[in-house]
Order: structure tokens, then C-alpha cells, then sequence
């Protein structure tokens, strides 16, 4: 984090709800956050991760099954119950689990279960934030989709892409229902960033990870802190008229037809 970054206080007194906050984007997005000013909610299945994250920001930790509506809304109830406001939700939970691959060799159950964490989550999430929202009269909604919810890649991850455009769908379409209410929905696109859930995948299949990396314009994956950068703005009254976006921060991938050699 930069000396610039560190002096920025935009989220004073508000509340930000993380899930998937125990590592990657999420736990880099707590650390940004926090440093604004905002009392950070951090919600992971990884109980250790979790706690570790929330303690050290500061924040209040909650073990969460994001797949299950009550958990979720208990996890909301709790953000309230501590901080009398919930602000902004970052709903960044998701897996990328290497049964995931071509649609011809993707089994049902591999297809379900990455809808079911990366898609129906991000409903169940923004479901039981917005009524929150509604009451306020204000609030900022970050949803994770990806640079593959706009584009196609011969390297498919079928269930993970579709789950991706189910995100970017959703939040364009509540962006343009609650606009009027003061709340903001938006879709966060990362490209691929050095998380250990990238670094995981690519460390099993090298030739994966090259055949990607050459698509990148600026010749390199994100990294964590650059992606929780953009929440933080999207979070923000700096963005108060960026709504129902498609917020690509990806190094140009999904601008570029040929890149640098």
C-alpha cells in the first residue's frame, strides 16, 4: 500500500460486510477497507483464516456457509446487531475447483456445486443486505464476477464462466431496481490476480497458467491489493454515479486483440 492509499479516508464510520474475507481479494479488500475507516465484517468458511483476518483489522469475525440462506442472513443481522449500519457488501466468496473444465468432461456435480457457492451466494447475499439498505436509504453492493463473464476462452471453466455471467447479469439488473433508493449495484471484473486459488490452479498445469499470462497486456497476473483498490472506490462516494457497471480491472485483456510481444 502506498503512502497516498494509507492517508485515504473515505469509509469513516461505515459498515462493510467481506465475504471469502480469510485470503486473495477479500482479505486484501478487509485490510483497504479498514485502513478507510470502515468497521469490516469478515465472513469466511475457514474459520482460522477468518478469525485471523477479522483480527487483524480490527474487525468482527463470522464462520459462514455462503450457500445457506440463513447463515447469510444471520451474517447480515450480526453486521447490523455490532455496527448499527450495514454499508457495503462485498460479496467475493467463490471456488474455482479443477473438476470445473471443459463442458464436456464437467460432471453435474461439479457444475452445481460452483453455481451454487459462486452464483446463488451472491443472491442469497444481496437478498438479505439490501432490506439493510432500503431502511438507510444508502448502500454500495460489490459483486465479484470476472473478465470471463465477458469474454469466451478455449481454456474453459464452464461452470465458473457461467456462474460469472450469472453475477454481471444480476448485479446490472439490481443496480437498475434499487437505484432510486440511493443503492448501488455493481459488478467487479478482475482479470487474473496472484491469489492462492490462482496460484493453485496454475501450479498443477504450467502450460495453463503461460497460455494465459501471454493474453495480458500489461504482461503480468494482479495483484490482490490492486483489485481491493477498485472496491474500495466502488464502496465509495467517489463513485456515487457508477452504477449497474461492469467494472473490468483486468490489464486490458477484454480490450486487446493482440498483445505486446
Amino acid at each position: 500500500m502506498t503512502d497516498q492509499t494509507a492517508v485515504c479516508r473515505r469509509l469513516v464510520g461505515r459498515t462493510a460486510v467481506i465475504t471469502g474475507a480469510g485470503s486473495g481479494i477479500g482479505l486484501a479488500t478487509a485490510r483497504r477497507l479498514a485502513s478507510e475507516g470502515a468497521n469490516v465484517v469478515c465472513a469466511d468458511i475457514d474459520e482460522t483464516a477468518g478469525k485471523a483476518a477479522a483480527e487483524e483489522v480490527g474487525g468482527t469475525f463470522v464462520q459462514v456457509d455462503v450457500t445457506d440462506s440463513e447463515q447469510v442472513e444471520a451474517l447480515y443481522k450480526t453486521a447490523f446487531d455490532t455496527y448499527g449500519s450495514v454499508d457495503i457488501a462485498f460479496n467475493n466468496a467463490g471456488i474455482s475447483p479443477p473438476d470445473d473444465d471443459s463442458i464436456l468432461t464437467t460432471g453435474l456435480d461439479a457444475w452445481r456445486r460452483v453455481q451454487e457457492v459462486n452464483l446463488t451466494s451472491v443472491y442469497l447475499c444481496c437478498k438479505h443486505a439490501l432490506p439493510y439498505m432500503q431502511r438507510q436509504g444508502k448502500g454500495s453492493i460489490i459483486n465479484t464476477a470476472s473478465f470471463v463473464a465477458v469474454m469466451g476462452a478455449a481454456t474453459s471453466q464452464i461452470s465458473y464462466t457461467a456462474s460469472k455471467g450469472g453475477v454481471l447479469s444480476m448485479s446490472r439488473e439490481l443496480g437498475v431496481q434499487f437505484a432510486r433508493e440511493g443503492i448501488r449495484v455493481n459488478a467487479l471484473c478482475p482479470g487474473p490476480v496472484n491469489t492462492p486459488l490462482l496460484k493453485e490452479l496454475f501450479a498443477k498445469d504450467p502450460e495453463r497458467a503461460a497460455r494465459r499470462l501471454v493474453h495480458v497486456p500489461v504482461g503480468r497476473f494482479a495483484e490482490p491489493e490492486e483489485i481491493a483498490s477498485a472496491v474500495a472506490f466502488l464502496a465509495s462516494d467517489d463513485s456515487s454515479f457508477v452504477n449497474a457497471a461492469e467494472f473490468l480491472v483486468d490489464g486490458g485483456i477484454a480490450g486487446a486483440y493482440v498483445t505486446p510481444v
